[in-house]
């Protein structure tokens, strides 16, 4: 049975218990460009799961993103920040190693470290750059040493002849007679 008009009245709902702050529960992410610092990206929504969505899309854009979330009367507490021009770094280092062919970075090297991928690639090309050094200075002496024993070999050739008979002074038919001198002609 419905109540009267005159009960509904009077009756009233037991207030809820939980916290009536406006905009407790809404979130805000800020992204900025460093070719546009004057003009950010604010983004405010109550929606966590698309607040962190945009998060990553706007790092992946190369933004430098703060992820806040509201704490009342209007102040936000910073939950997380990320650089996406550092991300976006590491992510071309990477493929630069795999498209020049060094080996990827190691696990172990700087794990904890924003830029590891790119000091792993700076310092793979560097080391390239001088074994290629190295490598031309090789072949630069190697060919320096044929090149000699080239001249060497077309010496002995041409020489051959002259070389194969004794000197001209130790032939009997050039030899010298010694010369007896006196003292007083000398």
């Amino acid at each position: 049975m419905s109540p009267t008009p005159k009960q509904q009245r009077t009756h009233r709902r037991k207030p809820n218990a939980g916290d009536r702050t406006k905009n407790v529960k809404s979130f805000r992410v800020e992204a900025s460009w460093d070719h546009r610092p004057n003009a950010p990206v604010i983004i405010r929504t109550p929606d966590l799961k698309k607040a962190r969505r945009k998060v990553t899309e706007l790092a992946d854009k190369g933004a430098y993103v703060i992820f806040q979330e509201h704490t009342g009367w209007d102040t936000w507490r910073t939950v997380r920040e990320v650089d996406g021009a550092a991300l976006l770094a590491e992510r071309a280092a990477e493929q630069q190693l795999a498209a020049a062919g060094q080996p990827p970075t190691p696990p172990g090297y700087r794990p904890d470290a924003e830029d590891r991928h790119r000091t792993w690639f700076a310092w793979m090309d560097a080391r390239a750059e001088s074994e290629r050094r190295a490598a031309e200075q090789a072949a630069r002496e190697q060919a320096e040493a044929d090149a000699r024993r080239r001249r060497l070999a077309a010496e002995a050739r041409q020489h051959a002849r002259a070389l194969m008979n004794p000197p001209a002074i130790v032939r009997p038919e050039h030899r010298q007679r010694a010369r007896h001198i006196t003292g007083a002609q000398r």
